[in-house]
């Protein structure tokens, strides 16, 4: 079993990066193989340019793939599942992970239709897509505002989509209140690292 882990925070004094430590533990515990891509140390760019866009916009599949994305796409090919962490800024994931999706979420790589509408990708299903974020708010305020819907239907329904066998998206709130969510957060990333 192997995991590929796309982290998206430019600070190690962060929570995220709490989480992000604890979570590489506990995968190593259950004997799971991990890679990672930190977004923020790889300096990703996350804009797209007009050349990627004629070939995302007009599925030209002559155009050719950046080399940047080509790397993403064989961390993808060689693992069993996607892990997600990100803090939420304003309601959503950071711009760079945003990025992120615009570009390796490339037609016929991960979505599009052929000519006569069947779906193409280069990639099966893979077997577990997690998206995990941290957020100031409490679930019960993100719940009541309507913003963790909102996120489980972006992240959830069209981010991870159909591409995974199995997808969770696992908010981890309160953070404004870290001492009072840590051991409720520890055993979150157990929980479903004990399922993948």
């Amino acid at each position: 079993m192997k995991a590929h882990i796309i982290y998206c925070h430019p600070s190690e004094k962060s929570y995220t990066f709490e989480i992000f430590t604890h979570l590489k533990k506990a995968l190593s515990k259950n004997s799971i193989e991990y890679t990672v891509s930190d977004l923020y140390k790889m300096d990703f760019r996350s804009d797209m340019s007009e050349q990627e866009y004629m070939r995302e916009g007009f599925a030209n599949f002559e155009l050719p793939i950046p080399a940047d994305v080509k790397q993403e796409h064989k961390k993808i090919k060689e693992a069993n599942g996607l892990i997600f962490l990100y803090p939420v800024w304003w309601s959503d994931c950071p711009a760079k992970l945003k990025g992120w999706f615009d570009r390796v979420y490339s037609v016929g790589f991960l979505y599009g239709k052929d000519k006569t509408e069947h779906p193409i990708s280069a990639l099966k299903p893979l077997d577990f897509g997690i998206a995990i974020c941290t957020a100031g708010y409490s679930n019960q305020e993100l719940e009541k505002m309507g913003i963790a819907e909102s996120m489980r239907k972006v992240m959830v329904n069209d981010r991870l989509g159909d591409r995974f066998n199995y997808k969770e998206l696992v908010i981890l709130g309160g953070t404004l209140e870290k001492e009072k969510v840590k051991e409720l957060h520890a055993e979150s990333i157990e929980n479903f690292v004990s399922r993948i």
